[in-house]
């Protein structure tokens, strides 16, 4: 595998891979001077490194050693499997938090001044916060909010599933469809083809479509969860890409050109979306919250805080978490900043306000 060409990239960023990194072989994007106080930037699901381009020449400009991997299971970095009866173990929050701490040292790095994540990468820069302190000295959260360890499953906490599915119109949650067997398929050959379904799903959580105006919900009932738009709680019956069809819009973002959704597009045409649906499997089975009852009870002790879109539904998805965040997860947190005019994809939508807020958190 070879790095993404350097043509696709802004100015001031580089790409590489970085071998024998916890039996991986890491596909890095790079922008800054080495031995400048590192950041580490991690990113979520259908995403990759490819994600913090826009925001990754502006933190090297404030003089950090700016680091985004493509993820486990992801992009140009190899040596996972991801097939359906394979074992999860790789995939578990943990071994991602070991993921990182191998790279740091692939790379002569004892410590890091942030990580930061966005959206599946927010519980694993949590998780790296809250194992090794040590290493990942702060950590900023972005649309996936912490909070907290896991506790044990509650009896019939899974019943709000059957209760979905007895609504009408039928929905189900859109983890526990990631979690099944044909997900990764009907999504690897989506019948309006990757690149218009990829259009549709990042438009669909975006600030550009005028649906995203999230509101704290009440509880986790089949009632409340189907308050959240298709992308979150799905038609029962539809597969990802017919659930977004309906939400295409007639053309490119300013935020992400067809050039730019062209590099997803190529890169999830390759490896399929098998590798990221994994980690998902880790969650709806219990098997993460199983792993990562050695730490319960623990909090986050560095300095935290959390970014996203003001119009992003994911920080209320799972109700109270952000609440929880704040007053359980993270006994240094530092501001809840929600931004205007970013759905989702915050990082890409807003670059500037993020790279802004992240300066002054890094600073303070």
């Amino acid at each position: 595998m070879t790095p993404l060409d350097a043509t696709l990239l802004p100015e001031g960023l580089r790409a590489r891979i970085l071998p024998d990194v916890n039996g991986l072989s890491v596909h890095l994007l790079e922008a800054g001077a080495a031995g400048q106080p590192a950041l580490l930037l991690l990113h979520g699901f259908p995403e990759l490194a490819f994600s913090w381009r826009k925001v990754m020449p502006g933190l090297a400009a404030a003089g950090y050693h700016v680091l985004a991997p493509d993820l486990r299971g992801y992009g140009r970095t190899t040596g996972w499997r991801a097939d359906y009866d394979a074992p999860l173990a790789p995939f578990l929050l943990t071994n991602i938090v070991r993921d990182q701490l191998a790279l740091l040292e692939a790379l002569g790095i004892a410590a890091v001044h942030a990580v930061v994540g966005h959206d599946y990468g927010s519980p694993v820069a949590a998780s790296c916060a809250l194992i090794r302190p040590d290493v990942f000295r702060r950590v900023a959260l972005m649309s996936a909010p912490f909070a907290g360890v896991p506790p044990r499953p509650s009896a019939g906490a899974a019943e709000v599933h059957a209760a979905l599915a007895a609504l009408e119109p039928p929905r189900k949650h859109y983890q526990w469809y990631y979690a099944e067997r044909h997900a990764a398929a009907e999504m690897d050959h989506p019948p309006q083809g990757l690149h218009a379904f990829l259009r549709a799903y990042y438009h669909h959580k975006s600030a550009d479509w005028p649906g995203n105006r999230p509101f704290e919900l009440s509880g986790w009932t089949a009632e409340e969860l189907a308050k959240l738009p298709d992308y979150y709680v799905m038609p029962l019956r539809a597969t990802m890409p017919e659930a977004v069809a309906p939400y295409a819009p007639p053309g490119e973002a300013p935020w992400l050109t067809d050039a730019e959704l062209a590099v997803y597009a190529g890169e999830y045409a390759r490896t399929g979306f098998a590798g990221g649906l994994q980690s998902y499997r880790c969650g709806t089975t219990g098997a993460n919250a199983a792993e990562l009852a050695l730490f319960r009870g623990l909090r986050i002790t560095v300095p935290a805080c959390f970014i996203a879109g003001a119009s992003d539904w994911g920080i209320h998805q799972f109700p109270g978490a952000l609440a929880r965040m704040q007053r359980e997860g993270c006994a240094d947190f530092r501001g809840l900043h929600l931004i205007p005019g970013a759905g989702h994809w915050v990082q890409q939508e807003q670059p500037a306000a993020v790279v802004a807020l992240l300066r002054d958190f890094l600073a303070a």
